[in-house]
């Protein structure tokens, strides 16, 4: 038998599989710099949205709130007691974060089943929301894991570092891990959940495209808001944590 031939046409099988891309991306060349072209359309136009949002409200408040202010003064309230439940009486200044985290991933998550992305031609890939790409979920894990590393020493200082060895040197290994998983988890729950979403009604509306994705459509809306929250619940409480020294 001649196993040579074989096994390299095997090996070259292998080779071609270990080639192929899951999906296309959109890149664009800036000096040295490949960017992913599709993420930052598609994050603009969340803000632009919140901008326009809030530019509109707040351009001429009155003293009697209109329907539009009174729905954005009740989700700053909301903001504000997320925040202090989570972090404690020194919540004031993480309002904004919070905020910010909070309200850019409800619009982007709601985007992916409301905005007709699909319209948009692109040369390579096609838009979807921006928490479907793990680089958005990954940068706002980090962002989160930042801030609470930056609330932590800038009450405690370097004392910051004593909660590794707490309540005993053993568990250090543990602790330090811990904030390694920490962003891993919040990235990768947010980005699943929504990848999943989209790939779900895309599926049924490709087998059944008049009546049965609709409920599936709205039950994808309820947990993008569901996914939102728990992100921003989870950064609050870690950067309550960090100021606190307690697990």
């Amino acid at each position: 038998m001649n196993i040579t031939p074989c096994s390299i046409k095997t090996l070259k099988g292998l080779y071609d599989i270990s080639g192929v891309e899951v999906g296309q991306h959109f890149y664009w060349q800036i000096g040295g710099f490949q960017i992913h072209a599709q993420v930052l359309i598609t994050s603009w136009v969340v803000i632009t949205i919140l901008l326009g949002s809030v530019i509109i409200a707040v351009r001429n408040p009155q003293t009697i709130p209109t329907n539009g202010q009174n729905f954005f003064e009740y989700v700053l309230e909301f903001i504000r007691d997320l925040s202090k439940t989570q972090i404690g009486e020194e919540y004031g200044p993480w309002v904004p974060f919070i905020g910010t985290m909070l309200l850019f991933i409800f619009v982007s998550n709601w985007s992916g089943a409301l905005l007709p992305w699909k319209i948009i031609e692109l040369p390579h890939g096609e838009l979807a929301a921006p928490t479907n790409d793990i680089n958005t979920t990954v940068a706002l894990a980090l962002l989160t894991s930042a801030a609470y590393f930056y609330a932590g020493l800038s009450k405690k200082g370097l004392s910051y570092f004593e909660k590794y060895i707490k309540p005993t040197p053993i568990l250090l290994p543990i602790n330090i891990l811990e904030d390694f998983t920490k962003p891993l988890s919040l990235s990768f729950r947010l980005f699943g959940n929504i990848l999943a979403d989209e790939l779900v009604v895309v599926v049924l509306v490709s087998l059944v495209p008049l009546v049965v994705p609709i409920p599936v459509m709205f039950l994808g809306l309820f947990t993008s808001g569901i996914q939102a929250l728990i992100f921003a619940t989870l950064a609050a409480a870690y950067i309550g944590e960090s100021m606190e020294g307690h697990h």
